[in-house]
């Protein structure tokens, strides 16, 4: 697997970033973003069609695409012409490789995308720089106001491939009933028990949505399920989902959104973790990566191997994942979970955003083993005042 770009930083100048390490920050960013978004495509088939699901799961794409060429468009006052371009393609790829994995399983559209890059499959960075290489050749010079030389790139000639994404295990689902079944409505309405424990055995994926007031707690039968997961829109819960990925069956995807005044132990996943609009807040999780949007007042113990990235976040607090939490799998996998990137803060000093949690406020093991996973007598609002999530007045 061919290694991240490494760039020679410059000194910084009065507390300032130079250009050169904003731009290989940026550049990160960007081919992270990228082999996400071709991850979340591949498993775009894995989706029902009941529900709408696999066109939110289409719409959440088409979304992070946006939003990179929205992003691309910001970085143009530190970026030279010619990334901006070299990133152009990239995105203008993307584009055409979401319609085409759409055209494997739905009716050909009336209207489309057109693209003559090199490889329609999968892009990279190297191969949309040889695109606008090609293209500046056959362009007349430019002159000082025009663009830039390639040598004046912040990519360069030896850029990190993008084409094949790092190997993951991939969980294999037998067959599927041709219903789905809602696990979310069966939380809801299941009479009696301050626990529930869907099995989501007849589920590609986990999708736990639309809760308040909920012991959530997977069995191991929800294993089968782990294509990818979603958690979205709870209000004081706890949802332990660390059984089902505990034995080799890691979420291939998380996307933890909308969540406030809970405990969510997320369990291991071989992709990234998205956790957007998170609020007051713990999170337990195992990925390879982290990306955070929009979180204020959250305590996440993490293992994670690569850099954390946050964006408009507040008060975010990292802390090594407990050790109850790991797996043997993962004994040899560096955890970055205090090298953190603050896409939002390009100053020299600390960002202010995140912190370390002082390991005198960090839950112990007798927390998690004893308190979390729910003991007669004790119930949910009990075990949140226990790990310190106060019920906040509206």
């Amino acid at each position: 697997m061919e290694q991240p770009l490494k760039l020679v930083r410059a000194p910084f100048d009065q507390g300032t970033p130079s250009k050169l390490d904003i731009k290989e920050r940026f550049y990160r960013y960007f081919q992270e973003e990228v082999i996400e978004l071709q991850e979340q495509m591949g498993q775009l088939e894995n989706h029902s069609l009941v529900g709408g699901e696999r066109q939110d799961a289409i719409s959440h794409c088409l979304a992070g695409i946006s939003r990179l060429s929205n992003e691309v468009t910001d970085a143009s006052k530190y970026l030279p012409a010619y990334d901006q371009r070299t990133y152009g393609q990239a995105v203008k790829a993307l584009t055409e490789k979401l319609q085409e994995t759409r055209s494997k399983f739905a009716p050909k559209s009336r209207f489309q995308f057109k693209f003559t890059g090199k490889n329609n499959s999968a892009i990279s960075l190297a191969d949309a720089a040889e695109i606008v290489a090609a293209q500046q050749r056959s362009e007349p010079k430019r002159n000082a106001q025009g663009f830039l030389s390639s040598t004046d790139s912040s990519i360069g000639g030896t850029p990190a491939n993008l084409m094949t994404p790092p190997g993951e295990p991939r969980d294999t689902v037998g067959e599927l009933p041709s219903f789905a079944k809602n696990y979310n409505e069966e939380m809801i309405n299941k009479p009696g028990g301050a626990i529930r424990k869907p099995s989501f055995s007849e589920a590609a994926n986990v999708n736990i949505t639309g809760h308040t007031g909920l012991h959530i707690i997977l069995p191991s039968s929800a294993s089968r399920a782990t294509s990818s997961g979603s958690i979205t829109k709870l209000n004081r819960c706890i949802v332990d989902m660390s059984a089902p990925t505990s034995n080799g069956t890691p979420f291939a995807g998380l996307a933890l959104k909308n969540i406030s005044e809970s405990l969510i132990i997320a369990g291991h996943v071989a992709g990234a973790a998205h956790i957007t609009g998170v609020k007051n807040s713990i999170i337990v999780v195992s990925s390879r990566q982290v990306r955070m949007h929009d979180c204020k007042d959250v305590d996440i113990y993490l293992l994670c191997a690569s850099r954390p990235i946050i964006e408009d976040c507040h008060n975010v607090r990292f802390s090594p994942i407990p050790a109850c939490h790991t797996i043997a799998s993962n004994d040899s996998v560096e955890n970055h979970w205090d090298q953190v990137d603050d896409f939002k803060w390009l100053k020299s000093e600390h960002s202010p955003n995140w912190s370390i949690l002082p390991e005198t406020e960090r839950l112990g093991d007798e927390i998690w083993t004893g308190v979390v996973p729910g003991v007669p007598g004790v119930g949910l609002e009990d075990i949140l005042k226990k790990i310190g999530i106060a019920k906040r007045s509206l």
